[in-house]
């Protein structure tokens, strides 16, 4: 068998790739395996969000709500290429929440978690206020401004996974866990190639069950345990319209079935409009927006905004299935965000199963999974909390450097426009210039696949952090998915289907050497 890593971890999400950067940077030997892309399921679909979670206050989550806010500022510092502060206006609603409760949220929110650089909560006079011009005249005349933070919940997740191999972990996509079992109290894990059907074994001591939606399908795969949780899939489904209004705050919308809905600037031309709380049966890689959801979220911002939203006006849709940790509740709005640990110890080796969870959480629930799993992980060289002010790649500058690292790439490469310059530093930071490399001219990038996407960004996509497919590239890497038309994506995917097989042919070529 040759390699026993310390860790072996199925699932290629925000949480796996969290615990899996954790646990390399403390000099574990770490092995991931994801069926799919990295960020192929619940990671992808979020509301771009790293908040506290302002309507978890309702539901008395104290700690889960200061946790997250004390996230929100150290994400932010260690990604500030992906992650930024984003202001959020609460309008005032006669018959729902009342002001009194709504401001001493919104006091607890400000100081619940520390907060240093955000800027705190105002109070809005809408009815005058640039931020009410988009809203119904004289309906709303009063609310909140205040703090959170966007993310690109992708890139996330990419960045972190590329972190733990440049730490020494092996992340392995397409390739698919198909059997657990223990021998001699070592963990056997058989993979299988999605593409090619061909099935390889790693062992390793310790196994982390972090496959979301599959959580219950990792643990009936021969681990010989009896899950004592059950997860529960809750659908959240989001519209993308084009851009609602001009200015760059988003909106939180109470609605009379006392959710909410956010209206966010989105990708500089669009409104990011969501989400929806349903419970979900089917299987979690087919899940879809519905016309009922859709129309359901039209009709929520219509209710705020003068000029209604219609189904007509989404140029996309998206759809997500949170694997929820089944703490009972009636309702799906109402289900914990909260995360829970399984271990389980069959044989003598730790399986840890993850249940639950929020984006904003990752970096603490890998602390706290490696916490469970110490006792068996031995030999590490990293104190707990490093992930906390190490960035992540490209993200070593300040806060507030992104306009600076635009104008040094203009300078040095002065054929890029500035919305290029500007896309490549929110997409990779430092790291902008190991995309475009030493090239002299546009051509130096070679083929232009249009909306700034070129041949040089693909390759890098393709070397360096396992972009596959086009779908890969302009949803997950990128959101270039959304400016780009169907053929230039078909032409895409066509020369990322023959780069690959002529490198596969490369390799071949010198194995046999």
């Amino acid at each position: 068998m040759g390699t026993v890593y310390d860790l072996a971890i199925i699932g290629g999400g925000i949480n796996g790739c969290g615990i899996a950067r954790d646990a390399a940077g403390r000099g574990h030997s770490v092995f991931l395996c994801e069926m799919n892309d990295l960020a192929s399921g619940t990671s992808s679909w979020s509301t771009k969000l790293i908040h506290g979670g302002l309507r978890y206050l309702e539901y008395f989550e104290f700690r889960l709500v200061r946790e997250a806010l004390i996230e929100r500022e150290r994400l932010w510092q260690i990604a500030p290429h992906i992650i930024g502060p984003l202001r959020f206006v609460l309008p005032h609603h006669d018959g729902l929440r009342p002001a009194w409760r709504l401001r001493l949220g919104l006091f607890l929110y400000d100081y619940l978690g520390g907060r240093k650089l955000l800027p705190p909560t105002r109070s809005v006079d809408l009815a005058h206020d640039e931020v009410g011009k988009p809203l119904i005249p004289g309906r709303y005349t009063k609310g909140f401004e205040y703090s959170d933070c966007f993310v690109d919940d992708a890139r996330l997740v990419v960045l972190t996974a590329r972190d733990a191999a440049e730490r020494g972990a092996e992340i392995r996509t397409r390739t698919r866990a198909v059997q657990v079992s223990q021998q001699g109290g070592i963990w056997q894990v058989t993979l299988e190639d999605v593409g090619s059907g061909a099935r390889s074994t790693i062992q390793a001591r310790a196994l982390v069950n972090a496959a979301g939606p599959w959580v219950e399908g990792v643990l009936g795969s021969g681990a010989g345990v009896d899950a004592r949780y059950k997860v529960r899939l809750v659908q959240g489904s989001h519209i993308v319209t084009r851009k609602l209004y001009d200015h760059d705050r988003a909106y939180i919308f109470q609605n009379a079935d006392g959710r909410i809905v956010f209206a966010i600037p989105y990708q500089g031309e669009f409104t990011l409009i969501g989400t929806t709380d349903r419970d979900y049966h089917g299987d979690p890689s087919q899940v879809k927006a519905t016309p009922e959801e859709i129309e359901y979220l039209c009709a929520a911002v219509s209710g705020y905004f003068a000029k209604p939203v219609t189904p007509a006006d989404v140029v996309w849709t998206f759809s997500g299935v949170r694997p929820l940790y089944d703490d009972g509740a009636s309702e799906a709005k109402a289900a914990t965000r909260d995360y829970v640990f399984e271990l389980d110890t069959p044989g003598g080796a730790p399986l840890l199963s993850i249940y639950g969870g929020k984006i904003t959480t990752y970096r603490r629930l890998a602390e706290e999974a490696l916490e469970k799993l110490s006792s068996y992980l031995k030999g590490g060289s990293a104190e707990q909390g490093w992930t906390a002010h190490q960035p992540l790649p490209g993200g070593d500058f300040p806060v507030d450097g992104a306009p600076v690292l635009i104008g040094d790439l203009l300078r040095d490469y002065p054929f890029l426009a500035s919305a290029h310059a500007s896309r490549l530093v929110h997409a990779y930071g430092t790291r902008a210039r190991d995309v475009l490399g030493s090239a002299k001219s546009a051509a130096d990038l070679g083929r232009d696949f249009g909306a700034t996407l070129t041949e040089a960004e693909v390759r890098y996509l393709m070397s360096r952090e396992w972009a596959c497919s086009a779908d890969d590239i302009v949803w997950r890497r990128s959101k270039l998915g959304l400016r780009l038309t169907p053929a230039a994506i078909a032409a895409l995917d066509e020369w990322v289907i023959v780069h690959r097989a002529a490198q596969a042919s490369l390799q071949q070529a010198g194995a046999s050497a």
